[in-house]
């Protein structure tokens, strides 16, 4: 399969090359898409005294090209990617070059074929998404073949089957799944006169992975289901999924037998000016790869959405929360609300106000009757669905104003406080561990400030600034930042900023972390170029978290398509 794919693009790349994106004689196009980026590392004795984060090769670079190639019915592609050597931070499985993503996918009627590599998504992902996150190194794209058939009222059939990627390598486990999605207004066109708009699905997906332990049987078949519901009435829209998973000794679950679950509930009301979300999650025992000995978020099957915001800001983001796969339950509250304009609290253009509560804590733990308690080989432990667990993770209050003053000057002010469990979300310390020690648990309360300030200047140039300033005990300790954005020309911006650790624990650990950075734009081609300091820590793209090592040194990332 890869060889005929393969030779078939690059016949169709010789001959359409020069088009760039252009539709050639025969009504196909070929469009591509590329990124390189690379750091020269420099050593840094106040960041990293002992050196242990210094790289033997002082420059590393990494880069990928996807092409692909439409015509009619027909559409191809594959992403060539290089890591000579991955930037630090970056999973350490990354080391090469190769084709890792091709394919070539047919669409007629209601049929819609693929082979080779896909992504795909069954509901919110409960039992299956493959997905990638370019920034995390996250990509667990399937290597097999998708049907999909669009039916006549409203009726939608997937089916996959395949093998998930693991760096430049696959999963040991296949991996089978099925799902239905039903557009019920298409096949009821009644409701359509009341406003409602119905869609329910049902999913099924499954693993086989034999398994080779002299004290465990491990189960070679691991299935899994679900199932939700959609629904839409005049502003009004709610989504709710639930999820059931077989018993699934792994890594992650530290190989008990327990049968996992996931429930997962979200409604939103929306008008002129005001918006509402609500959510409610219980995460059980959920952990669902491809690979039972996988770690960290090699060969996952499933994804669980996070509890909470994805803050942008320098700061608020040194605290993300990741998903807790084994157990977790949570809430979000989030309102939205434009004061109109022309109003006395309002002003000319409209004050916009916004506030965010979300939390998420451990499930109910209970001991088994034979007391065991999460031990290798048992079901684990007992847990009551409706009680909320005794041990915080993490929990984000916070609150913005944002005013457009003149049509020169606009403000953001924010605040927030964070409850952050250290234990948990930095040194990975389980509920087992904590319940045994509560000593051992360490959730510490952080407030951060934010004020964000945008100014219009002549020749169409802006400055953007930002204070921002987070304190707490321990960990950290209190770090203030100031950030100078000044868009030049639609070509050009340049941005500085500085992080001082002024009220770190460790005395020696209190310094600042400047970075200067200048990106410049040409048509489709972005180039950035930067120099200077970066903290270690947690980054995190939608409750997936890798850790980043502190670094010093010259990078550069460019970008571009065709």
């Amino acid at each position: 399969m890869r060889r005929v794919v393969f030779i078939a693009l690059a016949v169709c790349s010789a001959s359409l090359w020069a088009q760039q994106g252009q539709t050639d004689a025969l009504g196909g196009t070929l469009r591509a898409v590329m990124q390189f980026d690379a750091q020269a590392y420099v050593r840094d004795s106040v960041l990293d005294p002992a050196g242990d984060y210094y790289p033997e090769e002082r420059a590393l670079g990494q880069g990928w090209a996807l092409f692909t190639y439409d015509r009619g019915n027909l559409r191809m592609g594959m992403r060539y990617e290089n890591y000579q050597n991955a930037l630090l931070g970056f999973p350490a499985g990354y080391r090469g070059e190769g084709i890792t993503y091709r394919f070539a996918q047919w669409q007629q009627g209601k049929f819609d074929i693929t082979v080779g590599n896909f992504f795909e998504q069954f509901g919110q992902g409960l039992i299956f998404r493959a997905y990638e996150e370019r920034g995390l190194g996250l990509d667990n794209a399937m290597d097999g073949s998708r049907i999909i058939a669009r039916l006549s009222k409203g009726l939608t059939l997937k089916g996959v089957i395949g093998r998930q990627r693991v760096y430049f390598t696959k999963s040991d486990g296949i991996t089978r799944g099925l799902d239905a999605e039903w557009a019920l207004n298409e096949a009821l066109p009644f409701l359509n006169k009341s406003g409602l708009n119905l869609n329910a699905g049902a999913s099924f997906v499954s693993k086989f992975q034999r398994g080779f332990d002299p004290l465990l049987n491990l189960p070679a078949n691991v299935g899994a289901w679900a199932y939700r519901l959609g629904a839409n009435y005049k502003g009004f829209n709610l989504n709710a999924e639930y999820a059931y998973k077989i018993n699934d000794p792994n890594f992650d679950n530290g190989y008990i037998y327990k049968p996992g679950e996931a429930f997962i509930a979200t409604a939103t009301y929306s008008q002129k000016g005001l918006g509402v979300l609500a959510m409610i999650k219980r995460i059980d025992n959920f952990s669902f790869r491809s690979d039972r000995n996988g770690q960290q978020f090699d060969a996952l099957i499933n994804f669980i959405p996070p509890t909470g915001n994805l803050h942008t800001y320098v700061l608020p983001a040194l605290y993300p929360y990741a998903t807790q796969i084994n157990g977790e339950m949570g809430y979000q509250f989030d309102v939205n609300y434009l004061i109109p304009k022309k109003s006395m609290l309002g002003g000319r253009y409209g004050t916009k106000l916004a506030l965010s509560m979300a939390s998420s804590q451990s499930i109910d733990r209970q001991a088994l009757q034979d007391g065991s308690f999460g031990d290798k080989g048992s079901q684990g432990y007992e847990s009551d669905a409706l009680t909320w667990g005794t041990i915080p993770y993490f929990r984000d209050l916070n609150f913005s104003i944002s005013r457009k003053f003149s049509s020169q000057y606009k403000s953001q002010f924010t605040a927030y406080r964070f409850v952050y469990n250290k234990s948990v979300l930095t040194d990975g310390v389980n509920d087992y561990s904590i319940i045994a020690a509560p000593d051992s648990d360490s959730a510490l309360v952080i407030p951060a400030l934010v004020w964000e300030q945008q100014f219009a200047l002549p020749n169409h140039q802006t400055l953007r600034t930002e204070l921002q300033w987070s304190g707490g005990q321990g960990f950290r300790g209190s770090l203030a930042m100031f950030l100078a954005e000044w868009t030049v020309s639609k070509a050009w911006t340049v941005a500085v900023q500085d992080v001082y650790n002024y009220g770190h624990p460790s005395e020696s650990r209190r310094i600042h972390y400047p970075l200067l950075s200048v990106v410049h734009f040409d048509g489709p081609t972005r180039i950035q170029m930067g120099y200077g300091r970066q903290q270690q820590g947690i980054f995190c793209v939608g409750g997936v978290c890798r850790v980043v090592p502190p670094s010093n040194g010259l990078s550069l990332s460019l970008t571009t398509q065709f």
